[in-house]
């Protein structure tokens, strides 16, 4: 019998905490506030904990010691990856900042969003192989150290516009960031789709290259994530390790809404990117220090995890024929068309809800003034709900757990276009966002791991995230041009667009997700645990 240690995590916790505690500190009393705040989630985490717990354990020969050394490495990686969306979902605070001095509309937003989320996906072709080849570790260290420079680099140009103008820095950057995106607003133009003024707005092209930049590094995170975790959990713990994942994207997103919000709230705006960058950059240090990518790196041995990979001992692929290999996959090719699905629905929940509360005077509310900590709870339930149910009651299938969470969204999508100028709209999206995280977190975060299996996993992640920010991108662009803007924005009337495109998305999602509900991995070989527990012999 393993003894529970509930504290291992908690000095790593702590740590990632520390940021709102120390900002909270800035004003008199402002730590008991922030602990107020907080303490939703640290119930809610606790709470989870023990649930999991006591659950039934599928006995695997793991030891004490082999379950210590798995947390001290997913622990920092995790939150390495929740800093990562702090330092990607800051523009969606910053456009409200940008949007009071008149220098960024919805449209720009909506085109500087697609083009990091265009990136974000593309990336993957490339990084997911990466991954595959040099490690998650490497993976992870270029992630967010990349995106640590290019936060860093954002709120430079924030330092230099808000100034009242672009400054020597700013000026290096638009040599570059211009005519990128002047190719780019030809090849909308031929759409007959405008791209925004550029000259009234400097942060329009400077941010879109900038943040297409960070969009880059950012796509090594959740590849890295699954990448490292592949050889360290068994297919049937895996389902816990999908409600680990959710959690993770939770705090990432409370950090990205509420403590990048208190951030703006009291200091000056280039703190939303200067923030995040230094985050990553500690990080990026602990991660250097405590992450190996597989059990034997750390001194245990490494057993069959009884995933698609597992029997497959034949010289290595190609990457071409891995890419062959992956996309031929029926099963891959339609968790990765639902979970495009996902990216269109999660986004236009997660960024745009914020944005119409805003032009519509619901700011003041309280959804939108706890929106990072309601996101967050809700995301963990999410995540929690799936992952336990998919190993406890669907036998490590995750079909059954996406089917039913888009029968969720599709009703939410439907019920808000009656719901719009009530208050309820906020608790009906927050509901919303609980089904669309518990997905994602389900299929890129697990799903990919047991069809990829841990020797292609990284292109794997690579095409399944890649479709998600490929709808993410269609959705930025399509609600960019299509949401109202300046003072049409200001009647909940024009917003009925919003709901309407969310429910054919969500029916698709639905019906794909039907057609895996019977979807498990089959190794050559099974699976067999060899004591991964008990550290090699010296």
């Amino acid at each position: 019998m393993h003894t529970r240690r509930p504290w291992t995590g908690a000095l790593l916790l702590s740590l990632a905490l520390w940021p709102g505690v120390a900002l909270a500190s800035e004003e008199g009393g402002g730590v008991i506030d922030y602990v107020y705040e907080i303490a939703p989630i640290l119930i809610l985490l606790l709470v989870v904990a023990v649930a999991i717990g006591r659950l039934p354990k599928v006995e695997l020969g793991h030891s004490d010691a082999y379950l210590r050394r798995r947390i001290f490495n997913w622990l920092p990686l995790g939150l390495t990856y929740a800093f990562l969306y702090m330092g990607r979902y800051n523009l969606t605070v910053s456009k409200n900042q940008f949007s009071d001095m008149g220098l960024m509309s919805n449209a720009d937003f909506g085109v500087i969003f697609g083009i990091g989320t265009l990136t974000y996906g593309c990336a993957f072709l490339l990084n997911g192989p990466l991954t595959d080849r040099f490690g998650g570790k490497k993976a992870i260290l270029a992630g967010a150290g990349g995106a640590a420079i290019m936060n860093l680099l954002m709120g430079m140009v924030t330092i230099e516009v808000l100034a009242g103008g672009p400054g020597p820095f700013t000026n290096g950057v638009m040599l570059i960031a211009d005519p990128i995106f002047s190719v780019f607003s030809s090849i909308r133009g031929l759409f007959g789709v405008e791209s925004g003024d550029t000259e009234r707005s400097l942060l329009l092209p400077t941010l879109s290259v900038l943040y297409a930049g960070n969009m880059y590094f950012q796509s090594f995170g959740a590849v890295a994530i699954v990448k490292v975790n592949a050889p360290w959990f068994h297919v049937t713990e895996r389902g816990v390790f999908g409600a680990i994942f959710g959690i993770l994207i939770s705090l990432g997103v409370f950090f990205a809404y509420d403590v990048n919000g208190m951030v703006v709230k009291h200091f000056p705006t280039q703190s939303v990117f200067l923030g995040p960058a230094m985050m990553l950059a500690l990080f990026w240090v602990l991660c250097l220090v405590m992450v190996k990518d597989t059990p034997g790196e750390a001194g245990h041995r490494d057993f069959n995890t009884g995933d698609a990979s597992e029997g497959d001992d034949g010289p290595p692929l190609s990457v071409v024929q891995v890419f062959i290999k992956m996309f031929s996959n029926p099963i891959i090719m339609t968790i990765a068309c639902i979970e495009f699905c996902s990216g269109f629905l999660r986004q236009a929940i997660m960024q745009w809800y914020i944005i119409f509360a805003k032009q519509v005077g619901l700011m003041d509310t309280f959804v939108p003034q706890n929106w990072g900590l309601l996101l967050c709870c809700a995301g963990i339930m999410g995540g929690v709900f799936a992952g336990v149910i998919s190993d406890r009651v669907f036998q490590s299938r995750r079909g059954p757990v996406a089917a039913v969470l888009y029968g969720g969204m599709l009703l939410g999508s439907i019920t808000m276009i009656s719901m719009l100028d009530t208050p309820l709209l906020g608790w009906l999206v927050i509901f919303m966002s609980l089904c669309v995280i518990g997905v994602h977190g389900m299929l890129s975060g697990t799903a990919s791991m047991d069809f990829g299996g841990k020797k292609n996993v990284g292109v794997a992640v690579g095409i399944i995230d890649g479709f998600v920010y490929a709808g993410t991108g269609v959705m930025a662009f399509w609600y960019g041009w299509r949401l109202p803007s300046g003072e049409a924005a200001k009647d909940v009337a024009n917003w009925t667009e919003w709901p309407i495109w969310m429910i054919p998305v969500a029916l698709v999602g639905l019906l794909l997700a039907t057609r895996v509900w019977h979807a498990k991995p089959k190794p050559k070989v099974v699976a067999e645990v060899t004591h991964p527990a008990e550290p090699e012999a010296s």
